[in-house]
C-alpha cells in the first residue's frame, strides 16, 4: 500500500521519511499494475475507493490528495471467477473494466511466431554477443507444432536457450531445448518404423511404412498421409506404386475418406 499510495514518515517501523507513492507519481499519466487478480481484498478496497474519488490518502497521513491517472491493469486471472469465489471485488471489477482488452493464448495466434521469434532472436543476439540470423526452417516448423502453454514467455526462455547454445549463426533443432526436441509425430512415426535389424532397401522401407500408417490409421487415408506428413495426392501416388490401392493389396483402403 505504501508503494501505491506513500506514507508519511512515522507511520509504521522503517518509515524515516514521507514518500510519495506511485500514484502521485503517475499524475498526469498512466499507472500500469501488472497481475490486479493476485491482489490482496484490503488493498483492493483502497484502490477503489482512489479510482472512484480520483485521490490518495498516504499511509499515516490525514489529508488526502487529488491525482488525475489512467489506470491500466492486467492479470492472467479469470476475474469473473476469482468474483464468484470472494477472491475479487466486482465493485472494483467493473470499475476497472471500462474497456476489457482479451489477448488471446500464443496457440491461437500462430501466425505472430515469426516476428516474435525475429525479435527474440535479435534481443538475445546482441545480449550474447553474436551473429546469429535466425531459425532454419525445421527448428520454424518445431515451433510451430508446440502448444505454447506458456505463451510468450516460454517462446522467449526457449530463443534465449537456443541463442546460447547454437555454435552457428543459426538456431537449429539441436539448439532447442530436450523438451522440444521430439514431439509426439516423431514418436508415432518412430513407432511405425519397422523392428528390424536390416531395414532393406528404401523402397522396401517406404512400403513398411505406408503399411503401417495405414493400420495406424484404420485405413484412412487423409489420417495416414498426416501420420507420414505428407499430402492426399502424395500418398496416393505412393500406394498405387507399391501397390497397395486394390482391394486384394490386403491393406486397401477404398472407403476412406
Amino acid at each position: 500500500e505504501s508503494e501505491l499510495f506513500g506514507h508519511v514518515k512515522g507511520s509504521f517501523t522503517g518509515a524515516t521519511h514521507d514518500k510519495m507513492g506511485l500514484f502521485e507519481h503517475a499524475h498526469g499519466g498512466t499507472l500500469f499494475l501488472d497481475e490486479i487478480g493476485d491482489m490482496p481484498l484490503a488493498t483492493q478496497a483502497k484502490l477503489l475507493r482512489a479510482l472512484q474519488n480520483q485521490e490518495v490518502q498516504r499511509v499515516g497521513a490525514l489529508n488526502a490528495h487529488k491525482v488525475d491517472v489512467r489506470v491500466i491493469a492486467a492479470t492472467n486471472h479469470d476475474l469473473r471467477a476469482a468474483i464468484a469465489e470472494k477472491r475479487f471485488r466486482e465493485d472494483l471489477f467493473y470499475r476497472l473494466s471500462m474497456v476489457e482488452i482479451e489477448t488471446p493464448r500464443l496457440v491461437e495466434r500462430k501466425e505472430d511466431l515469426p516476428l516474435l521469434e525475429r525479435h527474440f532472436v535479435a534481443r538475445f543476439s546482441e545480449q550474447y554477443g553474436k551473429q546469429i540470423r535466425g531459425l532454419t526452417h525445421r527448428a520454424q516448423i518445431r515451433l510451430s507444432r508446440h502448444s505454447w502453454p506458456g505463451n510468450v514467455r516460454e517462446l522467449e526462455n526457449v530463443i534465449g536457450h537456443a541463442a546460447m547454445m547454437t555454435m552457428n549463426d543459426t538456431i537449429d533443432v539441436q539448439d532447442l531445448p530436450a523438451y522440444l526436441r521430439t514431439t509426439a509425430d516423431d514418436k508415432e512415426q518412430t513407432e511405425l518404423a519397422p523392428a528390424s535389424a536390416d531395414p532393406g532397401t528404401l523402397q522396401e522401407h517406404e512400403r513398411v511404412l505406408l503399411i503401417h500408417a495405414l493400420e495406424a490409421a484404420g485405413g484412412n487415408q487423409s489420417k495416414a498421409a498426416r501420420i507420414l506428413r505428407i499430402g492426399r495426392d502424395a500418398l496416393r501416388y505412393k500406394l498405387k506404386k507399391h501397390n497397395l490401392d486394390s482391394p486384394d493389396s490386403g491393406h486397401a483402403s477404398a472407403a476412406s475418406v
